[in-house]
């Protein structure tokens, strides 16, 4: 949260110093304080240019945050000096210290209490990063130079934009939008407010799409992504949503930690115990939902799977239908020139597919349209050129990777 601390050491002492210095630190993973400021001769730290470096926290421009500094302000005939210093520990992520030295006396010690309740309260807070969408920095072994928070620019998504069958989006609405809607009245009952969702279904088509809808529509929320890689994090992820609450909690591919038990080693057994720990840990009154992806349910953990209160709802995001399809390629082929014969045939010949299929599907019947003519016009010939590559000409990995159907039917092939 360093934007956030920057952003209320600013607010209490920039604008009252009689003095400002940069200090430079001698060593690397030396954490500067007023004890080590006394030193002379050889020892002396010197002043310096102050060093700020950027923190992105997803505004059109970063927070400069400051490295070491030492302020000498005067308040209401109080004088004090203020020192923010970087503390860095081998193998850790980098933190912040900041220390007020003035005269002793009662109205120093109450002056120094409030000035550390508003910085904690700006860090609780925590405004540079509510309502985001967030992941840790892949870099585990901060130094410094990789970004630690990264805040994730995904355009919004909207309702008309989710092709999804209608008793589906009634359980997203029932189970995600409406719960939160009502948390208010559903807390004044005495029911608990914390949620587990699994979203499962085949690859492509469609679970990441509508958590991105979700994080859109879930006003003021903050949605933390992690990866099956990232699950060794997971608990600074909950501490995260805890402090940034109302909050999603976002676990992609949960399936790969949370297999069956007999198929795991110690590792994995770990990180799993750890979920169900952390998902088990919420407080009943806590705003936040774990919203958890699988592309196999059959191999998720009965603990996990079963048990109420850590996955209150499993929701199919299914293989699209008819009138998925139809919706599909309207939206993914809305700057092609398709009749509505053409259309009718792409339904035809797509049944089984994916959502990520119909996508592929479009850019490559448009490709082809541009080699024939320049994409002045499209044509069956184009739609079966692209089915063509995509089904039969790759063998059965393209199929896979695509997310096309189990086994080709001869309407695929002859429209």
């Amino acid at each position: 949260m360093r934007a956030d601390v920057q952003a209320a050491v600013d607010k209490l002492f920039s604008d009252r110093p009689i003095r400002f210095f940069g200090i430079q630190e001698r060593q690397r993973y030396e954490t500067l304080t007023f004890a080590l400021l006394t030193s002379a001769g050889q020892a002396a730290h010197a002043i310096a240019p102050a060093q700020y470096h950027d923190v992105d926290v997803g505004e059109a421009e970063p927070v400069k945050c400051l490295d070491n500094g030492l302020w000498l302000c005067i308040a209401d005939d109080m004088r004090y000096t203020v020192l923010l210093s970087t503390h860095r520990e081998h193998g850790a992520e980098a933190g912040v210290r900041i220390e007020i030295t003035l005269a002793a006396g009662a109205a120093s010690a109450e002056f120094v209490r409030r000035s550390f309740a508003d910085i904690e309260d700006a860090v609780n807070a925590a405004n540079c990063y509510r309502g985001k969408i967030l992941s840790f920095d892949g870099d585990t072994n901060y130094r410094g130079w990789s970004r630690g928070l990264t805040v994730h620019k995904l355009p919004p998504v909207e309702r008309a934009n989710v092709i999804l069958p209608d008793a589906t989006l009634k359980l997203l609405d029932r189970n995600i939008l409406n719960f939160v809607q009502h948390r208010a009245k559903l807390r004044q009952l005495g029911q608990s407010t914390r949620k587990g969702i699994l979203l499962y279904g085949p690859p492509g088509t469609g679970k990441t799409h509508t958590i991105r809808y979700l994080a859109s529509n879930l006003p003021g929320h903050t949605t933390l992504i992690i990866t099956a890689a990232q699950v060794e994090l997971l608990r600074a992820y909950t501490n995260l949503a805890r402090l940034l609450q109302p909050a999603m909690v976002v676990i992609e591919d949960v399936d790969l930690i949370a297999t069956d038990r007999e198929m795991m080693g110690p590792c994995e057994e770990s990180m799993l115990n750890m979920l169900l720990n952390e998902m088990d840990g919420l407080k009943e009154d806590a705003d936040i939902l774990f919203v958890l992806t699988t592309n196999r349910p059959e191999q998720l953990e009965g603990a996990l799977a079963d048990r109420p209160g850590r996955v209150d709802q499993a929701i199919e995001i299914p293989l699209p239908d008819d009138t998925g399809r139809r919706k599909l390629i309207k939206l993914y082929g809305k700057g092609l020139r398709l009749d509505e014969s053409l259309i009718d045939e792409a339904v035809r010949r797509t049944r089984g597919v994916s959502a990520a299929f119909i996508k592929e599907l479009m850019r490559r019947t448009a490709q082809a349209g541009i080699g024939r003519d320049g994409g002045a016009t499209i044509g069956s010939a184009d739609l079966g050129e692209a089915l063509d590559d995509m089904l039969f000409a790759s063998g059965k990995l393209n199929i896979k990777l695509l997310g096309g159907p189990q086994q080709a039917r001869p309407e695929m092939v002859n429209g």
